[in-house]
């Protein structure tokens, strides 16, 4: 069975990417082809990029580097759900991103983002970049949610149902591709 990550990029207390990514894993709960697990970057603690090699090497020094890195290892594909800040991704999940290489390789990627001028948008074009240098494929389908239309006084998400149908069509294309991908996987 496909394994897919709904990883959650913020970190900073008060945060409403939670409720975000809960509505994700019941949606995701429908796709009888995929199992879909929560995957918190704050749950693991990484401090800024401190391993003396490349994430290229491989050769983790540190323990929080190892656990993080054998839990990105064993999904198939992601779904990134990030706020917009100051006109990309926090710093936490860039970071998180950057502690690895090939964990995050031939592997198919989607985004759910949210944000109050353009719903995420930004951070998205920024997350596809880095996904480009990492071999991960990114779906075409993204979900921008609104801080002022999709959150009541910006902290209880409360989605126009417009979203649900880009929602599913979204979490096809990854596990589609996810699917497509798993030869390159493999070898």
């Amino acid at each position: 069975m496909t394994k897919l990550g709904i990883v959650l990029g913020a970190t900073r207390p008060g945060r409403v990417g939670p409720q975000v990514a809960r509505w994700i894993e019941k949606t995701a709960r429908g796709c009888e082809d995929a199992e879909f697990e929560l995957v918190d970057v704050a749950d693991y603690d990484l401090p800024l990029f401190d391993e003396p090699q490349s994430p290229l090497m491989g050769a983790y020094e540190h323990a929080h580097t190892r656990a993080w890195g054998a839990r990105i290892a064993e999904l198939d594909g992601f779904v990134f759900v990030t706020p917009e800040y100051n006109r990309s991704i926090p710093a936490a999940l860039k970071n998180a991103i950057e502690f690895l290489y090939s964990e995050w390789g031939n592997k198919a990627a989607g985004f759910v983002a949210y944000g109050s001028n353009v719903s995420g948008a930004r951070a998205v074009e920024h997350l596809r970049l880095i996904a480009a240098a990492l071999h991960l494929a990114t779906v075409r389908t993204q979900v921008n949610l609104s801080l002022v239309t999709d959150f009541e006084n910006f902290t209880t998400f409360t989605p126009a149902e417009r979203h649900d149908a880009a929602l599913r069509q979204m979490l096809t294309e990854v596990i589609s591709w996810t699917n497509a991908l798993a030869p390159l996987r493999r070898a």
